[in-house]
């Protein structure tokens, strides 16, 4: 087999291929034994006809086809290591020669991963709040503390903000009925945002026995971005009383003798907190950095490929009913063409991402140990709620387990260019991040979201 590679652009090659007809003699083997089993003829069992008798009985061209068929893609996969392409997504085929018993000559076009000049990590300097915890924040952690333990007491007034009450709704579009909006007996605390919009201010100020309405817009469903006349009445209203606290509370909420103690644990916990995020908005800020400083061509299929994705997704919920979906999108005072924009831009940002942070790691010689990818399968499964097995099993089958690594090797590429940056706060102290991520002599393997930066663009690289 012959193979050359011919650039057509910083982002896309096309690799011409010739293979003589007699390296092709296993591949005609097995499409002779494959037709045979299809074909009954007189006089011979099934898949025992000989060669020469099948060509007689349907003729040379389904053998070809089914060679060139299985041949094609696999020179293709040769031709590519041979090359060293770094070939991104599908390639286009086109036979361009075919002389039987001669030679198949064919060739695939396909974007590959651009080459890129990276800079000096070093100078990327990016600056990230300052860690601040006051007393209100300790005192918030501790009401919310304190809510778990709180019980619940009947009232005999009007609903206020906080409130627990029991409704029942329904709702109409047009004068029918919304089946999927009619409940009875929900529990719901005023303003915790948690229903439709509007409920709220129904709510606040109703008694017991009482029925309001308002009309709101819905945003999912067969009736999305149609309004909707909400009835909502209140079967009871009850307040959320909290325990005193004092020393008494901290021993039944906590493993700590006295409040005190307990305080300072809220306080070193929101201070661990507030460390996470100065190190998110660091990795996050490094990233724009880096995408500033360095030119990515983008590669126009994967790009195509990564908008239909996430178009793919935005419709999903909505049974892919196009005209419900933009409904809802006008529900949210924005346009097709508006969404249409939005998602080309971040498809090609996701994409322009991905490249970048492969080539750091190529760069940086980042690898993955089986620990690391285990930490994120283990993970990825909790979001899911399935077992890491079950996740596994999900992610072969749909063929993501690459992407699973690859995720996991830009998330540790990001990582060592954040150690590598200045990271100051706003008063002009810098930033130690080494407990987040890792020392100059060890790259940590990034579970979780906040190494996760990527996205699922799909920019297989098949070398």
């Amino acid at each position: 087999m012959k193979s050359t590679v011919e650039q057509l652009s910083p982002t896309r090659v096309k690799i011409n291929v010739e293979v003589p007809f007699d390296e092709l003699k296993p591949n005609f083997d097995r499409a002779y034994r494959k037709i045979a089993q299809q074909v009954r003829i007189p006089g011979f069992r099934p898949g025992k006809a000989p060669a020469r008798v099948l060509e007689s009985r349907i003729g040379r061209a389904p053998v070809l086809d089914e060679v060139v068929n299985e041949v094609i893609p696999a020179k293709y996969l040769e031709a590519v290591r041979a090359g060293e392409v770094r070939a991104l997504g599908r390639p286009d085929f086109e036979v361009t020669r075919l002389e039987d018993r001669e030679v198949l000559e064919f060739t695939a076009e396909v974007d590959i991963r651009p080459d890129i000049t990276l800079p000096d990590f070093s100078s990327v300097a990016v600056t990230v709040d300052d860690l601040e915890l006051t007393d209100e924040e300790i005192d918030s952690q501790l009401d919310e503390l304190r809510a778990r333990f709180g019980t619940l007491t009947g009232v005999d007034r009007p609903a206020e903000q906080g409130d627990f009450v029991s409704i029942d709704l329904s709702a109409t579009v047009d004068g029918a009925e919304v089946p999927d909006a009619t409940t009875t007996g929900l529990s719901y605390e005023i303003g915790s945002g948690q229903l439709v919009e509007g409920i709220d201010e129904a709510l606040v100020g109703a008694r017991a026995g009482e029925t309001k309405t308002f009309t709101t817009r819905l945003l999912a469903g067969e009736h999305a971005g149609k309004d909707a006349e909400v009835t909502v009445t209140v079967q009871s209203v009850k307040q959320r009383e909290l325990p005193e606290a004092d020393d008494e509370f901290a021993q039944l909420a906590s493993e700590f003798d006295t409040l005190d103690e307990l305080r300072d644990d809220l306080r070193k916990r929101l201070t661990q907190v507030k460390r996470m995020q100065q190190g998110v908005q660091a990795r996050d800020k490094v990233l724009e950095a880096l995408l500033e400083a360095t030119e990515v061509p983008l590669p126009e299929k994967v790009v195509d490929a990564e908008v239909d994705n996430r178009k793919h997704d935005a419709i999903h919920p909505f049974d892919h009913d196009e005209a419900a979906f933009a409904r809802a999108l006008e529900a949210e005072g924005k346009s097709l063409e508006e969404f249409d924009s939005e998602v080309r831009a971040e498809a090609e940002k996701a994409v322009r991402t991905q490249l970048l942070l492969d080539t750091v790691a190529d760069a940086e010689k980042v690898d993955v140990n089986d620990a690391e990818l285990t930490e994120r399968i283990v993970y990825q499964a909790q979001r899911f709620g399935i077992s890491p097995d079950e996740y596994v099993q999900r992610a072969q089958q749909s063929g993501q387990l690459g992407a699973i690594y690859a995720d996991v090797r830009r998330g540790k590429a990001l990582a060592g260019v954040v150690r590598q940056a200045t990271v100051t706060d706003t008063s002009g102290n810098e930033v130690d991040l080494g407990d987040l991520f890792g020392s100059t002599e060890s790259t940590p393997s990034g579970d979780g979201d906040e190494t996760q930066v990527t996205g699922e663009a799909g920019t297989t690289d098949q070398r």
